[in-house]
């Protein structure tokens, strides 16, 4: 089977590492992949958002699967696009349309559809910049700390947590009326404060049935303790300590299954990854967010834990035969640590040689922003660079896996945490 990969990160690495180890595998090509996906199929020079050129290459290498890694393709048309074309129709995208998209594509269109499903979730009011006063006067409603999203997409960055009132209301008007977040954040979600404990559960589905895939819990701020700026992920662990089976059983009645029900009643084209971002509020559930793929870097994590062949199972779901499938998870934690650019999430330096990545063992390396130069060197090529990923029978085993393979490597301003798991050993 010929497989296409869309994406260029360490999700899209973990991902082509497990999709190679299957015997159903023929060839597998990763656009525009990176230094690290180069090692398990041939990197390809497409470009996301040329929709015509992917149709192209798909149909000239005879793709039977096109694995959307990102969700800008998905949120701008890609699977309606691919389905809708007369040569292409025919191949099998784990993906979703333009529609269901927003689930991750628009805050309050993802809010919406949670309170027409009771589908637990914080208060909250969206507002444009017509509606100023009107959002001032909900903030007075509510209790510190104030929660601003950015409706669209705004990679990862467009949430602000605020304690000041005087302050929340300035970034609101930042935020509509200053293009804090460009056109993301035309339209504001203001929400009630969850106090509790993050973690992302994953589930596969074809908008009838699914499968629950690891969960795992990322490390979002830069600074050590949970401080300093919000990032893309600095690192992430599975399985989550405190999402025991009682636990992730609210989640699947009360999460989960409406989740999907309301999938199949909206009549959206879905075959492909939901990811819940969890509150757990006094161990009880509420939906902070969806995305419609998986996260990044919580995949390196889960990824590995998967023991079953990742592409029988989009074959078969491909078939309609998702609600046979038993995934075989791997009891061991596995744990992710990210090794970024210093200055990252603000500015930073790239092109920037690697080394040591031949001296790592026992563990596994996801490359997320690298890349490949004639001379055979690797270089930085993003904030986040590299992840260090290792498994043990103990959380803490599997961290301290982590952290001594990584003096084995060496960059320029090389930056990591040094405590991730520090809320849970």
């Amino acid at each position: 089977m010929n497989v296409l990969l869309l994406g260029s990160g360490g999700r899209e690495h973990a991902i082509a590492w497990k999709i190679s180890q299957s015997n159903k595998l023929t060839n597998l090509f990763i656009a525009p992949g990176n230094a690290g996906t180069i090692l398990h199929g041939t990197n390809v020079e497409l470009k996301l958002n040329d929709f015509n050129a992917i149709k192209q290459f798909v149909v000239d290498m005879s793709i039977e699967i096109i694995i959307v890694g990102p969700e800008q393709p998905l949120v701008d048309g890609l699977y309606d696009f691919i389905k809708n074309d007369n040569e292409t129709k025919d191949v099998f995208v784990v993906g979703m349309s333009k529609h269901a998209a927003q689930l991750e594509g628009s805050k309050d269109f993802a809010k919406t559809f949670m309170t027409k499903y009771n589908i637990p979730t914080a208060a909250y009011k969206t507002f444009t910049k017509f509606q100023i006063a009107d959002g001032h006067k909900f903030l007075n409603s509510l209790n510190a700390p104030y929660v601003l999203k950015a409706d669209g997409l705004a990679g990862g960055k467009g949430v602000l947590i605020i304690n000041d009132l005087q302050e929340a209301k300035d970034s609101l008007s930042d935020m509509l009326v200053g293009n804090k977040f460009g056109i993301a954040s035309e339209q504001v979600v203001i929400e009630e404060y969850l106090s509790g404990i993050e973690l992302s559960v994953f589930i596969l589905t074809d908008g009838k049935d699914y499968v629950i895939l690891p969960e795992a819990k990322d490390y979002k701020r830069v600074g050590e303790g949970e401080t300093g700026l919000n990032t893309g992920g600095m690192g992430s662990i599975s399985p989550v300590p405190f999402a025991d089976a009682s636990f992730m059983k609210k989640v699947e009645d009360r999460i989960i299954k409406p989740t999907v029900e309301g999938i199949a009643k909206e009549g959206f084209e879905y075959n492909g990854f939901v990811f819940i971002g969890l509150m757990n509020v006094d161990g009880n559930p509420f939906v902070i967010e969806y995305n419609v793929r998986m996260g990044d870097p919580e995949t390196e994590s889960v990824i590995p834990r998967i023991k079953s062949d990742l592409l029988d199972v989009f074959i078969v779901m491909k078939n309609n035969g998702l609600s046979n499938v038993k995934l075989e998870i791997d009891k061991n934690y596995v744990a992710s640590v990210m090794l970024v650019s210093g200055g990252y999430p603000q500015k930073y330096a790239t092109g920037k040689i690697i080394t040591g990545l031949d001296k790592v063992s026992d563990s596994v390396i996801f490359h997320a922003g690298t890349t490949l130069v004639d001379e055979g060197d690797v270089l930085t090529n993003g904030g986040r660079v590299l992840t260090v990923t290792s498994a043990a029978t103990s959380l803490k085993g599997a961290l301290d896996k982590c952290y001594q393979q990584i003096q084995n490597i060496e960059f320029e301003n090389q930056y990591y945490r040094s405590d991730l798991g520090f809320d849970l050993l």
